[in-house]
């Protein structure tokens, strides 16, 4: 069975966002942060308060941090030595879940099982020390509600966690409680951030004129510094909850996509950019293709993506071979030659519309006065390992800021979690 070349075209045509959709979405995106710094309810975006501005550079002593954001938790000892400068000194990670051993996420587990556990993670890393004084900061990547930099309670488990007794908690209590159990009355959690203002926090510290970090996964969400410059409050970065921009607008795919999802009319933004949703975006596509629309759970991921865009053999025998083994359908070169550059157009669009929501962060930073010089840290791995996302964001970005796109850059800020942490619990001190 061929392609159908001409539901191809019309994919391909659908896929596209062009300069002036880019300005639009951009122009959208900063109306919806105006709008949510006046009432968080008249924004797509969350607009969520970290209270914790960026570091100044004169973060300095040695501090815990935890990385709690999937089932596998990171504990650090983390040394700051100010300037950027730090060290990992301590290190463990284990999973919450381990088949046929344990499982501290299951609807069967405790609020006190889970943070008994990673109680004995930060006692591993301390050496068992009981007596030296430790601030520690807590990256808690699930939806919470947050009061002050070290007040955090869960609002709803996600991520398949089923954990009783942690939702409606504040979880750096139940850490702090865990830690008195375990004897380690010498910790104290004194910090609760998301792992995207994390980022931005380890970005910052690093390298100065840092105001907008992101993670560019298996999710999408971007955080800022919002400096108020028109009223009293001091400056603070705000988590966006961006995965959830709405002024977007979908293509068919996107729309069948979007029905069948857990939370239909939610998430539009992560549902058109993000690793998760790609790989299904792709199976759909597929499926048009072949005639399939029935049957188009070919299993195709963002993984499997990348793999088709990296394939250099002249006759694309890698792309025939995996789109066979996912589909059953035997390609010519040709038609293998298509498949790649569909992948290519998903990437390229998601790249372009992250890019957008960025320049509209930009734009309301510098509000009247010019674009200030400055850098956007990303992590993820769809940012890193993505085959045409870095240079498509670049070249978005350079035909939104015309004369000043050499005024603002993009970089990889790898584990940002426990250093961002870390960073925080120093800030705390400050607070």
């Amino acid at each position: 069975m061929s392609l159908n070349k001409k539901r191809f075209e019309e994919l391909m045509e659908e896929l596209t966002v062009d300069t002036d959709t880019m300005n639009e979405i951009a122009a959208d995106f900063r109306y919806d942060l105006r709008k949510g710094l006046q009432n968080p309810d008249l924004s797509s975006l969350r607009m969520l308060k970290s209270y914790v501005a960026l570091p100044d550079g004169s973060e300095t002593g040695t501090f815990l941090a935890v990385d709690f954001g999937g089932t596998n938790v990171r504990v650090s000892k983390v040394t700051l030595k100010g300037n950027g400068e730090f060290s990992i000194d301590g290190k463990v990670a284990k999973p919450l879940k381990v088949d046929g051993i344990y499982d501290f996420i299951g609807p069967d587990s405790t609020a006190e099982q889970m943070f008994d556990f990673i109680a004995g993670l930060v006692d591993e890393v301390v050496g068992e020390d009981h007596e030296t004084p430790y601030l520690l900061g807590h990256t808690f990547s699930f939806p919470s509600e947050q009061t002050d930099l070290n007040n955090a309670k869960l609002i709803i488990w996600t991520k398949e966690f089923a954990t009783k007794g942690v939702e409606g908690h504040v979880v750096n209590d139940l850490l702090q409680e865990a830690l008195v159990r375990q004897g380690l009355t010498n910790v104290h959690p004194a910090a609760v951030i998301n792992d995207t203002v994390a980022v931005l926090l380890a970005a910052a510290y690093q390298q100065p004129d840092t105001y907008i970090g992101s993670i560019y996964a298996t999710g999408q969400n971007t955080c800022y510094l919002e400096p108020f410059a028109d009223r009293a409050d001091p400056a603070m970065i705000l988590n966006l909850e961006s995965g959830g921009f709405m002024k977007l607008v979908p293509s068919p795919l996107d729309v069948k996509l979007d029905d069948a999802s857990e939370k239909p009319g939610e998430q539009r933004l992560e549902k058109m950019t993000s690793g998760r949703y790609m790989g299904e975006l792709f199976n759909l596509a597929l499926g048009e293709l072949f005639g399939e629309e029935e049957k188009c759970n070919y299993g195709f991921t963002s993984v499997d993506m990348s793999a088709i865009l990296e394939d250099e053999t002249p006759d694309l025998a890698k792309t025939a071979a995996l789109v066979e083994s996912k589909t059953g359908h035997a390609l010519t070169q040709e038609e293998c030659a298509l498949v790649q550059r569909l992948a290519k157009q998903f990437v390229v669009r998601s790249a372009r519309l992250v890019a957008s929501t960025f320049v509209g962060i930009i734009w309301q930073l510098a509000g009247r006065e010019p674009i200030a010089k400055q850098h956007i840290a990303v992590d993820g791995s769809v940012y890193e390992k993505m085959p045409y996302v870095k240079e498509n964001l670049m070249r978005a970005l350079s035909e939104l800021l015309k004369e000043d796109t050499d005024k603002v850059d993009t970089f990889l800020q790898n584990g940002g979690s426990c250093l961002g942490a870390a960073i925080a619990a120093a800030m705390s001190e400050k607070n």
